[in-house]
């Protein structure tokens, strides 16, 4: 995530802060817009729109460039706007449609599911502890977002269903986010904190499993037992979640390829866009083996990042003298804090640029920005994802940003004492 040139701060920036303010503030009052949408039918459609926490940054950003051509002319809004690098919310949008399609939820439920019957408990309580733990690890290798995606749709009508109380979804919901998260770091690409740092650091794949991978991999097996013990009263009797329709296996490998290319191209926009015509052809020449692809979904989360993309280059100014100041172990706690209202992605990038960064201190950021990758929606750029394909199981079929904080606090603890204590 590309931002703008550090330096002194004028008009735009601090416009640019007070509307990154206004975009956080707006995150947690998604869900009293979405009541205010039930009980006012003639302004409803606005208050939806107002109320739908993928649109809120997209929107501030509208504003933000619409404040720029005001004080700085037309012409500088659009270079700036220009100037972004909208690599990553492409790249979501591409790998949540093809983790999504019905061949490659086949291949990872069948996977969860020859896994759940060597578990020594009930089966659909092993599956949702797959969900939580193993599916978050496996981000390491098909990347955060993917991960994100295919374990949202195994807990939707599990966890994230009617029935259950609603302190028990948000707390899965906590414990989704922040071992996706973590469970990023066991590879040196796959999480965007992660792939920030390290070619400029030189940290490799064997680096990050043998410095953080394993911590993290622990404290994601203690957050999904945590949370599936507080969930077993409503697992037990529940069926066992169905199975998408048996799929050849030829179209599984065709559309488990097709991950795998945007994968491995995942920072080069015009092959992976190009891989992904390729893939809508392929699934309108083979529809009986095929299900809607989520294309709406994806198109908010990539709108809500790409929003973040423009509202965030403008946080330089102050984030990375104020990182820079802080000693290794004030990072890391100040990173868990920062994450929470920036992005996690973005806190390593200026990480990155500061000369003379000492190893400890390199740790301690890497560290506090994945372990506080869960609390908020746009801590970590896979988090958006979750919450299109889970806020319907929510009341109002919003996801409060305060009960979402709360929730994610006791994983985002038990994570940190991992990473700073093992």
């Amino acid at each position: 995530m590309s931002l703008a040139s550090a330096g002194p701060a004028g008009a735009t920036e601090w416009v640019a802060l007070v509307l990154f303010a206004l975009a956080l503030l707006h995150t947690f009052a998604t869900k009293s817009f979405e009541r205010l949408a039930h009980r006012n039918a003639r302004h409803a459609g606005v208050l939806h729109l107002l109320g739908e926490v993928e649109v809120v940054f997209g929107l501030w950003a509208a504003v933000l460039l619409l404040a720029m051509a005001a004080i700085n002319g037309g012409a500088a809004a659009l270079t700036y706007a220009e100037s972004r690098q909208y690599t990553e919310p492409l790249f979501v949008f591409v790998v949540m449609v093809v983790a999504a399609s019905k061949p490659v939820r086949a291949t990872a439920s069948s996977l969860v599911a020859l896994l759940a019957r060597l578990l020594p408990v009930s089966t659909p309580i092993a599956s949702v502890w797959l969900a939580l733990s193993f599916v978050p690890l496996l981000g390491s290798v098909v990347t955060e977002p993917a991960a994100m995606t295919l374990a949202a749709l195994m807990l939707r009508d599990q966890v994230f269903r009617p029935g259950p109380p609603e302190w028990t979804k948000y707390a899965a919901l906590g414990v989704l986010f922040v071992n996706v998260s973590i469970g990023g770091t066991l590879t040196s690409y796959a999480a965007p904190p992660v792939l920030m740092v390290s070619g400029t650091w030189g940290w490799t794949t064997g680096f990050m499993f043998t410095t953080f991978g394993w911590k993290a991999a622990v404290a994601v097996a203690i957050n999904a037992t945590a949370v599936v013990w507080l969930l077993r009263r409503h697992l037990r009797g529940l069926a066992q979640a169905d199975a998408p329709a048996r799929v050849p296996g030829v179209i599984q490998l065709v559309h488990l390829a097709f991950l795998a290319g945007v994968v491995v191209f995942a920072h080069h926009p015009v092959v992976f866009l190009g891989l992904l015509l390729f893939f809508m052809g392929f699934v309108q020449a083979y529809p009986k083996h095929q299900e809607p692809l989520i294309l709406k979904e994806a198109l908010l989360v990539a709108f809500f990042l790409a929003g973040l993309v423009v509202l965030g280059g403008m946080q330089q100014w102050w984030l990375q003298p104020l990182v820079s100041s802080l000693s290794p172990i004030a990072l890391f706690f100040g990173a868990v804090g920062l994450t929470a209202i920036t992005d996690n992605a973005a806190l390593t990038y200026l990480g990155s640029l500061i000369e003379g960064i000492s190893d400890p201190a390199k740790y301690m950021l890497l560290a506090g920005a994945v372990a506080g990758g869960g609390l908020t929606v746009i801590a970590n750029a896979p988090n958006p994802a979750g919450v299109a394909l889970l806020r319907q199981g929510f009341d109002d079929e919003s996801i409060g940003a305060g009960p979402l904080l709360l929730a994610a606090l006791p994983p985002t603890i038990v994570a940190a004492a991992a990473l700073l204590l093992m």
